[in-house]
């Protein structure tokens, strides 16, 4: 299952709770399109409610996943200084 951000814009998810919320789509088959279950349904129509001007499905990462600690980095980096000092002698 892709993410539902890398699948829809936010201004077609838009577009598709504005149906559902005026009757026009049931509920069921909006989750089956958007592929999602029912509390992710009922999590972004509430989000949508709560304002619908800065909506957005769109996923930001807070921290970066891939970093590590600097002072592992450090260590890391003085370690292979080491044996490159090692290696030339």
């Amino acid at each position: 299952m892709i993410q539902l951000h890398k699948r829809f814009t936010d201004k077609q998810v838009k577009e598709l709770i504005e149906r559902y919320l005026k009757g026009e789509i049931k509920r069921s088959y909006l989750q089956e399109i958007l592929d999602i279950k029912r509390r992710r349904f009922c999590a972004l129509v509430k989000q949508y409610r709560e304002n619908s001007d800065s909506f957005s499905i769109q996923y930001n990462r807070k921290k970066s996943s891939r970093a590590i600690d600097p002072a592992i980095e450090k260590n890391i980096l003085k370690e292979l200084n080491i044996r490159l000092m090692i290696e030339k002698s």
